[in-house]
């Protein structure tokens, strides 16, 4: 669901130059420093405003950016209304800033998104560096995305890639809108395994496709779209200029508040409901009640953590804000990945599906589907994620870090100083275009870059390699990667197992768009539409019985 903007990017800066330029010189601190700051090389940027303009064209950022760091160098420095910004686009820029100076850049500049939406930075994305986030990271690791509990979570997303499989198979000849079905399927995943199978929009629905469905689960992706929206609109003003920001011009503030009221209130009631699902449990002498999901194994984190000093306690809004987190990086990150890697390259590279399909054909063979267990040995689907991940980061910049301390960054231009409080970004779509790292058509998809001989061979996606980093790296690195390289390589290995994949008739490749519009994530500017046929026995594609056990 979109909201409107009240008024447009360009007229709230026309509306603005007149204040501006009266009260700039009065409410901007101006701090005198030791020695003059050596910066990176940069645009010159207007007074105020900066370089802001040259980020509200029709180019995306990510896009833009990567334009500027070919010609100022792989890390660059610009003004951005009130703020540095320091933009890491090559490999090796990426590592000084996620491995050599991980601990000066482990902030997380404020926004109001982390402040409304993420009730006062309790969740993870966003929280600063220190004792809360460490709690959360660990709380991650060992508890939310373990590898026990993403397998203990397997049989959810077999089961929703089954269904996605039948609703293709009775659609079997006509055109869908790819992502619709993808979305569908992610969407249904991260709620059965985050609140439980009440939540989930049902799978034999109508709407179900779209992540829609039956009540409640509709509801709630209605108002995540919502949130989404607000949340990933890089044109926000106040973000760049938040001493004006008490004017709202554009009423980004006003919606996040007002989904913000919405989201609370259907998150209070699944908390209530999971409390006296767990009281009714523990009176029928179930002793220690298991986790059914993971709002129960947060509710059980909170209640053992009570007696924790404030900074390190789980609280109620912690709970809603990792959930909330947890909605943002799992539901539309995995479907895009997978829509990119049918749409951008398997479908317009004839050569590298049929590879898939053959490896599909040789290690799984036509009688049944692909299981996670098979994984390992589907080297090629593996190789295809990645490429598509190098060339499609749907996060193609990283989510924002900031310079916690005045540091000192040795890069291949010289030194250069990077002031306390400026944002730092890594521009994950032109690392992995860095002809420096990918000197073989860094441009082309070439999945076989990944295989033995390829040269890039032993280069995984799970931040230990620069070149590659749609997760990021070091200690802010998204801590469900394991949970979303499973989902996305067993989801797609079965969507090409189990259809033929083809452009509706008298749609041509060249007018399949390979053009990006940039929010939260990057999504395809014309979603993809095509035909599948399928290639298995029809028994293989009945609904699976649901199960409405829970594992912990």
């Amino acid at each position: 669901m979109k909201l409107p903007l009240t008024i447009s990017t360009a007229t709230a800066l026309m509306l603005t130059v007149a204040v501006v330029l009266i009260l700039t010189f009065v409410l901007r601190p101006h701090r005198r420093r030791r020695k003059p700051l050596n910066l990176p090389p940069g645009p010159r940027g207007w007074p105020v405003f900066g370089s802001l303009g040259l980020l509200t064209g029709a180019l995306p950022p990510h896009r833009v950016l990567a334009e500027l760091a070919a010609r100022h160098g792989e890390l660059m420095h610009l003004r951005l209304g009130s703020f540095d910004l320091v933009v890491a686009s090559s490999a090796e820029a990426a590592r000084l800033v996620l491995k050599t100076h991980d601990l000066a850049f482990a902030g997380r500049p404020p926004a109001a998104w982390g402040v409304i939406l993420s009730y006062g930075y309790r969740g993870i994305v966003q929280t600063p560096h220190g004792s809360y986030w460490r709690m959360a990271r660990k709380l991650c690791a060992t508890e939310l995305f373990s590898p026990r509990r993403v397998d203990a979570f397997e049989h959810v997303r077999v089961q929703e890639t089954r269904a996605m499989a039948h609703r293709l198979f009775e659609t079997a000849g006509a055109a869908v809108h790819v992502k619709e079905h993808l979305m569908g399927f992610t969407t249904r995943n991260i709620l059965r395994m985050v609140l439980g199978d009440k939540w989930s929009p049902g799978s034999n629905s109508a709407a179900a496709a779209g992540g829609g469905g039956g009540g409640e689960g509709e509801e709630l992706w209605r108002l995540l779209g919502a949130a989404f929206a607000v949340s990933g609109a890089v044109d926000n003003v106040r973000e760049w200029l938040p001493w004006l920001g008490w004017l709202d011009l554009q009423g980004f503030l006003r919606r996040m508040k007002r989904v913000h009221v919405l989201l609370d209130r259907f998150k209070e009631r699944v908390l209530r409901e999971h409390e006296e699902d767990r009281r009714r449990r523990r009176r029928a002498g179930a002793g220690e009640v298991a986790a059914r999901d993971l709002v129960d194994v947060l509710l059980q984190v909170a209640e053992d953590g009570h007696e924790k000093p404030a900074e390190t306690r789980l609280t109620r809004d912690g709970i809603k804000a990792i959930i909330q987190d947890i909605f943002a990086g799992g539901t539309e990150t995995a479907a895009l990945t997978m829509e990119w890697a049918m749409a951008a390259e398997l479908l317009l590279n004839p050569t590298a599906m049929s590879a898939a399909a053959g490896e599909l054909n040789r290690v799984v063979g036509r009688e049944r589907w692909v299981a996670e267990s098979d994984l390992p040995g589907l080297t090629y689907i593996e190789a295809v994620v990645k490429e598509t991940m190098r060339l499609h980061p749907v996060g193609p910049l990283l989510v924002p870090h900031c310079a916690s301390e005045d540091t000192a960054v040795a890069a291949a231009g010289g030194e250069y100083d990077i002031p306390a409080g400026a944002r730092v970004l890594v521009n994950a779509w032109a690392v992995g275009r860095d002809p420096a790292a990918w000197p073989d058509a860094p441009g082309e998809f070439r999945p076989e870059r990944f295989l033995a001989g390829g040269g890039a061979e032993g280069v995984d996606a799970r931040g230990a390699h620069f070149q590659l980093v749609p997760f990021g790296s070091g200690r802010r690195m998204c801590p469900a990667y394991c949970l979303a390289m499973k989902e996305v390589a067993a989801a797609l290995a079965n969507l090409v197992h189990g259809f033929s994949w083809r452009l509706p008739d008298g749609v041509p490749p060249e007018d399949v768009s390979m053009e990006g519009s940039f929010g939260l994530s990057m999504c395809m500017k014309r979603p993809l539409v095509a035909v599948a046929e399928p290639r298995l026995p029809a028994h293989l594609y009945t609904t699976p019985r649901s199960s409405t056990s829970r594992s912990g």
